[in-house]
């Protein structure tokens, strides 16, 4: 799917379904979206705990994982501020989207937030050039 093909299927769904109460939960998309990651992983939930406690500087055992993903655990959450390292080490970055989606934002992989960026700066310039070709044009008109 193209980037603008996301942006309107988001802006349909946003004004489809407005934010009722509950709309925030995101709990259980969170948990299956962590699910799936480990799922679709190439490497152990132990060497992702590993992994995740050496870019975070403290301990994350397998146990805590399992406890983020686990449905009869209510209570257990993994904290947001865990959330990056668990993306770059399971290769997933579906957490962070659901967060962003829900408060309204679109989370784009490096690349494509430059390519976004550019074209932004390339409709900034051309807006730009529409408005000094208008102050050319007038400034014509007044030495006429």
């Amino acid at each position: 799917m193209s980037l603008l093909s996301l942006l309107t299927q988001a802006r349909q769904d946003a004004s489809q379904d407005p934010a009722g109460e509950g709309s925030g939960n995101v709990r259980e998309r969170l948990r299956l979206s962590l699910c799936a990651a480990i799922k679709q992983c190439t490497i152990s939930r132990w060497e992702i705990a590993g992994r995740m406690s050496h870019l975070l500087g403290c301990e994350i055992s397998k146990f805590q994982l399992d406890s983020w993903t686990a449905e009869s655990k209510d209570g257990h959450r993994i904290p947001a501020e865990y959330l990056p390292a668990f993306c770059l080490v399971a290769g997933d970055h579906g957490p962070l989207r659901i967060l962003a989606e829900v408060a309204g934002l679109f989370a784009l992989p490096g690349p494509d937030a430059l390519r976004s960026e550019i074209r932004r700066l390339e409709e900034e310039a051309k807006r730009i050039n529409q408005e000094r070709r208008k102050r050319e044009m007038f400034l014509q008109e007044m030495e006429k």
